[in-house]
């Protein structure tokens, strides 16, 4: 009666073990090849320029979707995570990262960066480019999207014109808002990249040489003389 009781249904179930042979099929195999051209759930990817910013192998000037203002706030706070520690909050190129040694990241509102399309930033994002890692990993490509367009408005923020107000409004200029603001009015004047221990250094004297004495140094104190005040601090957009 005991022997009865003993059954071997679940040691020997009828199941393919992967990578080793069987007797069931012609070829011996129990693992199975994929059916052509099937692709799994989520990873179809149809909309090519979507997933590539590529269009016929070209990069265009627009966006996959529309842009909304959660798009622009997406775009924004990713941005801040990932972006400014090279580019800055505003995209000049001098964020803390290049302020203490690291190559000079890119200026969005130079000539340069204001004549390429949209879709550049996110094939430099998917990829990378020169000293910059790809953030594919770290950005889904709905954020890389959304992060491009926030470059767009970084760069409308800087070369803005008062034609492009809606009427009624009246523009006030970039130091009246940072006094307003609490900031000294110096804190919306012009940028300049600073010298670092890689990047080309002119000769003392020549316009853009940094003034004598410690570089980093000369840098801690620039950043003491544009600090926010206390209890604020700036942002890329508001």
């Amino acid at each position: 009666m005991l022997l009865a009781g003993c059954r071997q249904d679940m040691q020997n179930m009828p199941k393919m073990v992967p990578q080793r042979g069987s007797a069931f099929f012609p070829d011996g195999r129990s693992v199975r090849p994929q059916v052509v051209n099937t692709v799994a759930r989520g990873q179809l990817r149809q909309d090519t320029y979507f997933y590539t910013g590529l269009l016929n192998g070209q990069e265009k000037d627009l966006m996959p979707f529309p842009v909304t203002m959660d798009v622009m706030r997406r775009g924004q706070e990713r941005f801040n995570i990932y972006c400014t520690p090279c580019h800055s909050r505003v995209g000049n190129g001098a964020g803390m990262i290049v302020q203490r040694g690291y190559k000079p990241a890119g200026n969005y509102h130079d000539a340069k960066r204001l004549a390429q399309p949209l879709s550049h930033y996110f094939v430099v994002m998917s990829n990378g480019y020169g000293a910059m890692p790809d953030y594919s990993a770290q950005l889904a490509p709905a954020d890389r999207w959304a992060v491009a367009a926030y470059i767009r408005a970084l760069q409308l923020s800087q070369a803005a014109d008062p034609k492009d107000v809606p009427a009624g409004v009246q523009p006030q200029p970039l130091d009246q808002i940072a006094t307003t603001l609490g900031y000294p009015a110096s804190y919306a004047g012009p940028w300049e990249l600073p010298a670092t221990a890689v990047s080309a250094k002119p000769e003392p004297g020549q316009p853009g040489s940094a003034p004598a004495g410690n570089a980093s140094s000369t840098a801690v104190e620039k950043q003491k003389s544009h600090a926010a005040p206390q209890g604020k601090s700036p942002q890329g957009m508001n």
